[in-house]
C-alpha cells in the first residue's frame, strides 16, 4: 500500500509542476497578445499612445500599461469634459481587449490542464 501512495504522490507532484510551468507560459503569452492587440486597436493621433503599450511581470502576475502616455488611458477609454463645456465621447479600446484576453486565457489554461 505504501508504494501505491508514494507513486500517486510522485505523479501528483509531476502533474503540479507541469501545470505551474504551463500556466506561467500561458500568462506570458496572454500578456504579449494583449499588448499586440492594444497597439493595433488604440486611437491614433501621432501614434505615440498606441506604441506605448508594454507588459511587465510583477510578482506572479503580468501587468499591462502604457509607458509613454499613461495619463491618457482613462481619458480616451471613458471620455472627458471639454474645457469650454460639453464632453468628448470615450473610445473603448482597453476593456474589449481585456475581456478577449481573459476569455482566451481561460480557454488555453483549460485546454492545457486537460492535456
Amino acid at each position: 500500500m505504501k508504494n501505491i501512495a508514494d507513486e500517486i504522490n510522485k505523479a501528483l507532484r509531476e502533474f503540479t509542476s507541469e501545470v505551474e510551468e504551463g500556466l506561467e507560459e500561458k500568462k506570458k503569452q496572454a500578456a504579449k497578445n494583449a499588448v499586440k492587440e492594444l497597439k493595433q486597436k488604440s486611437p491614433r493621433d501621432t501614434g505615440d499612445y498606441a506604441r506605448g503599450w508594454r507588459s511587465k511581470k510583477v510578482g506572479n502576475a503580468y501587468v499591462i500599461h502604457n509607458a509613454t502616455n499613461y495619463q491618457l488611458t482613462h481619458l480616451l477609454e471613458k471620455g472627458h469634459a471639454k474645457r469650454g463645456g460639453g464632453r468628448v465621447p470615450g473610445i473603448p479600446h482597453i476593456r474589449p481587449v481585456e475581456m478577449q484576453t481573459i476569455e482566451e486565457f481561460q480557454k488555453e489554461v483549460e485546454r492545457m490542464i486537460r492535456g
